[in-house]
């Protein structure tokens, strides 16, 4: 598959800036949908009659949760003409164990998908460590530049994160209801990543190769 399909040059013309508001609208957007299509499935039902064909609330959250995940990165191609690589595995994934699920009529296939992909992005990162490459580079480089010893900190650190994550979801779908659990995955984990993420830090400034306090300054000088 063609490169440019994940990455784009940013000067060119046909690419926006795509505000933080509206990144987090498409990172959030599919999750919420299934959050809220899940909790207030009967009422949907009561409006659209179509909907019982599906099956309970959890089968209908997990259909819109497949479209909602689907427009996200229609609307993210079309702003930015890339595809993000995460958020590109993700939507596959959630594409195939969704249809499992409502096909198969079985909602643990949804319940295991964060585990199947947290596993996934754990085992990836960690394992291109172990021959000697910080993957989660080519994710993050054009957020920020880092040394070498920071990006194999950084990506140790998120790859025994994912697999923090995926044991996490195999506890709580195993051991709790389902409404409880796609709460928790609202609620729960991404709290949890949020902070996690803000707790990388330190540990990105000290690394940083450009201080994002010196790169007005860089700027002017020039």
């Amino acid at each position: 598959m063609d490169q440019s399909v994940f990455e784009r040059d940013p000067s060119d013309p046909k690419r926006k800036e795509v505000t933080p508001l509206l990144k987090l609208v498409l990172e959030l957007g599919p999750l919420m949908v299934f959050f809220f299509a899940n909790s207030r499935g009967e009422w949907l039902i009561e409006r659209f009659p179509v909907l019982a064909n599906i099956g309970g609330p959890i089968f209908i959250a997990t259909a819109l949760f497949m479209v909602a995940t689907v427009l996200a990165l229609a609307v993210s191609w079309i702003l930015i003409r890339s595809l993000p690589i995460m958020p590109l595995v993700s939507g596959i994934v959630v594409l195939v164990f969704g249809s499992l699920t409502l096909w198969l009529h079985d909602e643990n296939f949804i319940k295991i998908k964060p585990t199947i992909i947290n596993a996934l992005f754990g085992v990836i990162l960690l394992g291109g460590l172990y021959f000697g490459k910080s993957l989660l580079g080519y994710v993050f480089d054009s957020a920020f530049k880092l040394n070498p010893e920071g990006w194999r900190k950084l990506t140790l650190r998120w790859g025994i994160f994912f697999l923090f994550l995926a044991v996490l979801n195999e506890v709580v779908w195993r051991s709790f209801s389902t409404d409880f659990w796609v709460a928790f995955k609202v609620w729960g984990t991404m709290p949890i990543t949020l902070l996690f993420t803000f707790a990388q830090m330190p540990l990105v400034m000290k690394h940083s190769l450009e201080p994002l306090a010196g790169k007005g300054a860089q700027g002017k000088e020039k």
